[in-house]
């Protein structure tokens, strides 16, 4: 039924409980007697309460739908309100509901076709950094070494200095080339490209330990980016803001796929809103469908953890009727 006719028929049904009331054995005299002020007065409240009841019960599947709408998110898929009501009211949620699945297929789509463009173009970066600015540095350092051994003992430490400063300059190209595009990940796979990491972010002021499962399922290459990202994210969170002395990377078999948690004993996010790189880490996720949760860790500071799922299983001609 309409939802228009619904309310019709709620209110048309108070009027005529008012009016069998007034056409009844009840009567009012002039001037009003108390009982039947307080009779008028207990009939008219009673319709009211009857009338909000009604009501309430035939809008509350429109309640539920405005508190999905301000609590929806699309980095968060399959949050979704029931279909309840009849008629308009459960065509309105059905109709609302494939609207927020369009959009995050749609947001999904444009993520993607956004980050391989980014990946396209730390690649590119990469390799100039390599190619360019990382055999300028080696050509300098190469004569250098000539010219502090032609250099006057007066000049040769000077000389020798600069090479030390050319030389950690050339370490830090060669740092930022790695971090933007990670050759090792292609060339030796996860297990070495996140041990990598792990050596990378630690320091002094920072240890960062590593777990990996040596029986992990078959990952695809666009997957194995993802976790890698994830985890380059997650530790570079920690050096940023965790003001933490210990970091872990983990990664192990969650049945068909893995989970990977990166963990610190660090103060927490508290009430801070989420920043770019947590909502990065979000649209990377929905990429390979993997589910990405933020929160304090088991021993206090923060946890990271994403499950992706393994690969869909081939389905059996032999099974499906195929002789």
């Amino acid at each position: 039924m309409p939802l228009f006719w619904r309310i019709f028929l709620l209110n048309a049904l108070v009027l005529i409980a008012a009016t069998a009331l007034l056409l009844g054995p009840v009567t009012v005299s002039t001037p009003v007697l108390l009982t039947e002020a307080a009779v008028l007065t207990v009939g008219l409240a009673a319709m009211l309460v009857a009338n909000a009841l009604l009501l309430r019960v035939g809008l509350a599947p429109l309640q539920r739908l405005t508190r999905a709408m301000t609590t929806i998110d699309l980095l968060r898929p399959g949050q979704r309100p029931a279909v309840g009501g009849q008629g308009e009211v459960a065509e309105l949620i059905t109709t609302f509901n494939t609207m927020v699945d369009r959009l995050e297929e749609e947001r999904a789509t444009s993520s993607a076709r956004v980050l391989s463009a980014q990946e396209a173009e730390r690649r590119r970066v990469a390799q100039e950094l390599h190619d360019e600015v990382g055999q300028t540095l080696t050509a300098v350092l190469l004569e250098l070494e000539r010219v502090a051994g032609q250099a006057p003992p007066g000049l040769r430490e000077e000389v020798r200095q600069v090479q030390e400063t050319t030389r950690a300059g050339l370490d830090e190209v060669r740092r930022i080339a790695r971090r933007l595009r990670p050759g090792v990940l292609d060339e030796l796979g996860l297990a070495s490209a996140l041990k990598s990491l792990a050596t990378d972010f630690g320091g002094p002021g920072l240890s960062v330990r590593h777990r990996l499962d040596a029986d992990l399922p078959p990952l695809g290459r666009e997957a194995e980016l993802v976790l890698y990202r994830v985890a380059q994210e997650g530790l570079t969170n920690v050096a940023r803001h965790a003001r933490a002395r210990h970091a872990e990377i983990v990664l192990r078999r969650a049945g068909p796929g893995v989970e990977l948690c990166v963990r610190d004993d660090g103060h927490g996010t508290g009430d801070a809103a989420e920043g770019a790189g947590i909502r990065g880490m979000r649209e990377r996720a929905l990429l390979v469908g993997a589910g990405l949760v933020l929160g304090p860790g088991p021993g206090g500071g923060t946890e990271v953890r994403l499950i992706v799922p393994g690969p869909a299983p081939v389905p059996d001609p032999d099974r499906n009727g195929r002789s």
